[in-house]
């Protein structure tokens, strides 16, 4: 054993040996990602550096760094080596959207497969799988509204996540309104919002959306609820393209000052770092927003 280990250590010393365990621990631990858009602000900011922990959900099929090529074969048709729980209700996740396949997104998880979703001018409303019954039992003082027989809970997550929140005054909905009733399709913001994944339908006389998620699917919203391209416009995520959790901050930039800055006359606002978030996983950063 010791020789085994002399020999390792020899190995881990060389060029090859040290490529070599930086790409097993990019393929099957952690992979480092930087969030590039506020679609997360007030959870994760723009300039946020961090490791996504990849065996969160599994072990998904390691890629290339910077070409994004699989490695090995989809055997088991889910995007995955070996299969591993499912993302909860609550989570925020690293994943691939349905309409790309070389670039990753944050976002929370809204809703698992088998949940019904609206999105009204209030906000996003659930219905859980486990029927009325579970959403009485768990959302007592939340408000509801009933729609074809189910009670929906407008915006579940907002009381245990306090970086949630609608910087517009819902805008997105109104967006969503006008490209609905628009003849020809548009895009809104320059965000490539130019087609809705949610459907249109009649609430009280008002014209909302309505999204009842596939099995083994997921409805990723970014928190900054008026400023976020998610699956409100480009659908649910599959399990197949479910890469990880955010695990810890290890660094954060404040790009908004650096890119409004007069680097010459202000250059420390230019360099304007977050200490304060760095070297803490998510879990603490959520609890801090809640004392």
């Amino acid at each position: 054993m010791k020789k085994f280990l002399e020999a390792l250590l020899s190995f881990s010393k060389t060029w090859t040996g040290s490529i070599i365990i930086i790409l097993l621990i990019i393929f099957f631990i952690a992979q480092a990602f930087i969030i590039p858009s506020r679609s997360m602000v007030g959870t994760l900011y723009e300039g946020d550096m961090l490791f996504a922990k990849k065996f969160a959900y599994g072990i998904p099929i390691p890629r290339l760094p910077w070409v994004n090529i699989p490695i090995f074969p989809d055997l088991h048709n889910n995007g995955h080596l070996i299969e591993g729980k499912r993302p909860e209700r609550g989570d925020i996740v690293v994943f691939m959207p349905p309409h790309k396949d070389n670039v990753y997104f944050v976002k929370r998880n809204f809703a698992i497969g088998g949940d019904e979703v609206l999105f009204t001018q209030k906000g996003l409303y659930l219905h859980h799988k486990e029927g009325n019954e579970y959403i009485k039992a768990h959302y007592k003082d939340e408000e509801k509204i009933e729609f074809a027989g189910k009670i929906f809970v407008l915006n579940p997550y907002m009381k245990e996540y306090r970086g949630i929140h609608y910087q517009k005054d819902n805008q997105t909905f109104y967006l969503m309104q006008m490209l609905v009733n628009s003849k020809d399709q548009f895009n809104f913001d320059n965000q490539g919002r130019e087609k809705i994944a949610m459907q249109p339908i009649e609430l009280n006389g008002d014209l909302v959306f309505y999204k009842k998620i596939p099995q083994d699917e997921f409805f990723m919203i970014g928190d900054n609820r008026d400023n976020s391209e998610d699956s409100r416009f480009w659908d649910s995520v599959p399990y197949s393209r479910i890469v990880g959790m955010p695990w810890v901050v290890v660094f954060s930039l404040n790009l908004r000052n650096s890119q409004e800055a007069d680097v010459a006359n202000n250059p420390k606002k230019f360099l304007s770092i977050r200490w304060e978030r760095m070297f803490k996983n998510i879990k603490t950063l959520e609890k801090e927003m809640l004392q």
